[in-house]
């Protein structure tokens, strides 16, 4: 009998893990998943839109360039400029615009606008007919039918392009949230088995005793209940039963750890869909600009260009950022160590620095020698961050003071400026993915939350740790601290 009435608490604890893990892992990956297919669509359509336009505005400049007319000469220019005109009346055939994308399109002339992709009945595969997709514009100027004909290819290898590359940092950033949320999954759920054992003993022992046996299947039935979304309510248990107290206690504070994990992997999946959808409503604030003014306008239209260029290249840094942590969270980030002087560095930093800021005093006091066993580049890349904090948020004419010296077996690095400071309440939490203290603030001076993320990063995985002293008005000192290398063999 009594092996009869075990076998179900091993398996409902079985269940009670698998469940768990499946549910929190589905999810977490599933909100991943749309919100890289809507990027990915959304991205896709404003530079297909991006292309259309190019293709009109060229042509808008050739035809006023001859008084909205076209004559021989202009063939060759538009040529080379990747046009082909027809004379006569056009045969359409291919993928009609509709007419609210015409209206939009900047050439405002009457004029019937239609994609072609050859190739489609022969079977010729999606690429190649990509290579060879047209867009023809037929309108009258100068009371002759003119057809103009755009070679699109070029265009779709360059979407096709930035999609891959896009495709492929997501790729690689979804493997790694795979990885890292089951490492994290397992180890939080790893003193479940251990319970699962303590329970069954106890089952065992007490199994001639009525209330005590009903306790722990009541129990067992309220773990049963708990899924993704329930992680925070915990077990209550009948103040009669004394013997069940430290095992709910026990499972309830491995929840409450579950759900600290859960909540954070769902913090950063929001946190990194709004930082990318910023950018992208930037993007359309733009083309909406480009739409209502730019075309009549080249003063709007350069500004709209520029700020598109601007927002692309933010994205473009944000991406490598979150490849970078979604690399160091799987561990596939190899250090590269090496023993080399940090002072060399820190004056390299200086040097590069002061020819793209000459509106900050840079003040260097390097004490040596001072060896690290280090990779350089790494080290390099989270000094450059805790400079470029403190140029963002030291006013013009602020200085900036950076420190080497070496004090028994630690090496420290000190960056100091007389800016803006930080609040004290938000000082422990500068290091943390997304954190910003003043969003409005962040947002002017182009920060995402996530460099200082990547600077602790490479700070703990080269054996060291930080030291922050700040005060509003006066100025942030940071300070690295590494342990000291024996120098390279002459």
């Amino acid at each position: 009998m009594n092996k009869k009435e075990n076998t179900p608490t091993g398996g409902s604890s079985g269940k009670i893990r698998f469940s768990l893990a499946l549910k929190l892992n589905l999810r977490m990956l599933g909100m991943l998943i749309s919100f890289f297919i809507t990027m990915n669509l959304l991205l896709s359509i404003l530079l297909f839109g991006t292309a259309l336009w190019q293709a009109e505005a060229g042509v808008r400049k050739f035809i006023a360039a001859y008084d909205d007319k076209l004559p021989p000469t202009a063939e060759p220019a538009l040529a080379a400029a990747g046009y082909e005109i027809i004379m006569g009346e056009s045969r359409e055939k291919g993928l009609y615009l509709p007419g609210f994308i015409q209206n939009r399109l900047p050439l405002n002339l009457e004029a019937r606008r239609w994609l072609t992709m050859p190739g489609a009945e022969a079977g010729r595969p999606f690429l190649a007919r990509a290579e060879a997709a047209t867009y023809h514009l037929s309108l009258v100027v100068a009371g002759t039918p003119v057809q103009i004909v755009y070679a699109l290819g070029p265009a779709l290898r360059q979407i096709c392009f930035v999609l891959l590359i896009l495709a492929g940092s997501q790729l690689l950033y979804f493997i790694g949230r795979i990885g890292t949320n089951n490492r994290v999954i397992r180890h939080t759920l790893k003193p479940l088995a251990a319970m699962a054992e303590t329970a069954k003993s106890i089952h065992q022992d007490m199994s001639g005793a009525g209330p005590t046996g009903a306790g722990i299947k009541r129990l067992a039935g309220a773990i049963s209940t708990i899924n993704a979304s329930a992680l925070g309510q915990g077990l209550s248990i009948d103040p009669s039963q004394e013997e069940l107290k430290d095992l709910a206690y026990a499972i309830n504070d491995m929840l409450q750890r579950i759900n600290q994990a859960y909540q954070s992997q769902v913090r950063f999946v929001a946190d990194a869909s709004h930082e990318l959808r910023t950018p992208l409503s930037v993007l359309q604030g733009y083309a909406d600009l480009l739409d209502r003014w730019g075309k009549h306008d080249e003063q709007t239209m350069q500004e709209a260009i520029d700020a598109i260029k601007g927002e692309t290249e933010n994205m473009k840094v944000l991406v490598e950022q979150l490849l970078f942590l979604a690399r160091g969270d799987n561990e596939t980030i190899p250090l590269e160590k090496t023993v080399f002087d940090v002072r060399e560095v820190v004056a390299e930093i200086v040097r590069e620095t002061r020819l793209i800021d000459p509106a900050h005093t840079f003040q260097t006091e390097l004490d040596g020698p001072a060896y690290l066993d280090a990779d350089q580049h790494l080290i390099k890349q989270a000094l450059r961050i805790l400079v470029d904090n403190s140029i963002k948020y030291t006013p013009a004419g602020g200085t900036i003071r950076l420190q080497v010296e070496t004090a028994r077996d630690t090496v420290k690095i000190q960056v100091q400026d007389d800016g803006i400071g930080i609040p004290p309440a938000d000082v422990p939490r500068i290091f943390d993915r997304f954190y910003r203290s003043d969003q409005s603030r962040d947002r002017k001076t182009g920060g995402s939350g996530l460099g200082l993320a990547i600077a602790k990063w490479i700070i703990d995985h080269h054996g060291g740790y930080y030291e922050v002293l700040s005060r509003v008005g006066i100025g942030t000192r940071i300070t690295l601290n590494f342990p000291a290398a024996q120098p390279p063999p002459a």
